[in-house]
């Protein structure tokens, strides 16, 4: 690439550390004390630079101009429609194939004591988007053990946006050896309702209730205790690739998330502005670049917690997704607070 792959870290001073990079404004590793106090990563990684580059997982990474999935890659704004890349099935995710999404480009960095600030420009017409945008990604890590990412676009005409953060995590470490993944791991989800999905996980267009399913992680639960459970929104994923719906969202940041890991003692509190999160539990990790010292990842090694608007939100009117006007400021907050019990 012309530009240079750089990496920054952040370290608090319990000596836990947070390394961010310049491509994909993305997560490499966050570096944090079990209960013994012993220091290790949490969040998937791969050993080589190169191996970021248009992965299918988006490990750690920011994806745009729309994150998650849009049908066929079409949408219709002020009566133009648009077309955009097809990269998943017949649809569009994470912002289209290669350089099209925000996660493959290298964006220009700066750090300042312990925040580093990534921006990004989009011109009007990138990946068939319209308007100008301008984005930013702003991290900070503090001596709490809190990791937040403010992430913010403007645009000079009327367009569509959805940004996120695509890490990975096991709060073991996240290159344990043991063969049961993420699996064991105890998750709450502060949400009532999941968006069900056809076989292509396109949303059909209704919120339902996650009560006797298993979708309900409003009491703690295993990760694995459901997840091959007989039930379409698990067939249809793999496991879990489903949008939850924050119960009482007012636009004001709070917990949607909590996963804790019994053997380490880890736990992290995910809090969020946005509607909704996407819980996916690596469904495919197999057979994507290896991670550090020859590790070789397999399905179910780590999960995200995806903060965003709804996917599909553009061709979703009951969803409630607006598009952003100029003079507006997007505005995405992702806090993972770390900790132990």
């Amino acid at each position: 690439m012309a530009q240079e792959i750089k990496y920054f870290k952040l370290v608090n001073k319990k000596g836990e550390s947070v390394v961010l990079s310049n491509f994909g404004a993305g997560i490499i590793e966050i570096n944090v004390a079990d209960r013994a106090g012993k220091i290790d990563n949490v969040s998937l990684a791969y050993a080589k630079k190169e191996d970021y580059f248009d992965d299918g997982p988006y490990l750690g990474k920011t994806p745009g101009r729309y994150s998650n999935r849009i049908a066929r890659g079409r949408f219709t704004l002020d009566g133009i429609d648009y077309q955009l890349s097809i990269n998943c099935g017949e649809d569009h995710l994470h912002g289209g194939k290669g350089t099209d999404s925000y996660a493959n480009r290298i964006w220009d960095a700066e750090q300042v004591g312990n925040k580093v600030t990534f921006t990004l420009f989009s011109p009007d017409g990138d990946a068939n988007y319209p308007g100008n945008v301008n984005v930013k990604a702003v991290y900070t890590w503090t001596d709490d053990s809190c990791l937040t990412l403010d992430l913010f676009a403007e645009t000079d005409r009327r367009t569509v946006v959805n940004l996120t953060n695509h890490v990975y995590f096991d709060l073991r470490g996240a290159h344990n050896k043991a063969d049961f993944g993420i699996t064991k791991h105890i998750l709450m989800l502060n949400c009532s309702k999941y968006l069900p999905t056809g076989a292509d996980l396109i949303p059909v267009g209704r919120m339902d209730p996650v009560d006797g399913t298993p979708m309900d992680f409003r009491v703690p639960k295993e990760i694995g205790r459901d997840l091959h459970a007989d039930f379409p929104a698990i067939h249809h994923g793999k496991g879990y690739d489903a949008c939850f719906v924050m119960d009482d969202c007012d636009g004001d940041v709070k917990p949607i998330a909590e996963a804790c890991e019994p053997t380490t003692g880890r736990k992290m509190t995910l809090s969020t502005n946005k509607p909704g999160v996407q819980l996916y539990t690596g469904n495919w990790l197999s057979g994507c670049p290896d991670g550090p010292e020859g590790y070789v990842y397999k399905d179910y090694d780590g999960f995200a917690l995806e903060c965003q608007d709804f996917p599909d939100g553009p061709n979703q009117p009951s969803f409630g997704y607006k598009p952003l006007e100029p003079g507006e400021l997007y505005h995405n907050v992702m806090k993972w607070q770390f900790g132990t019990f």
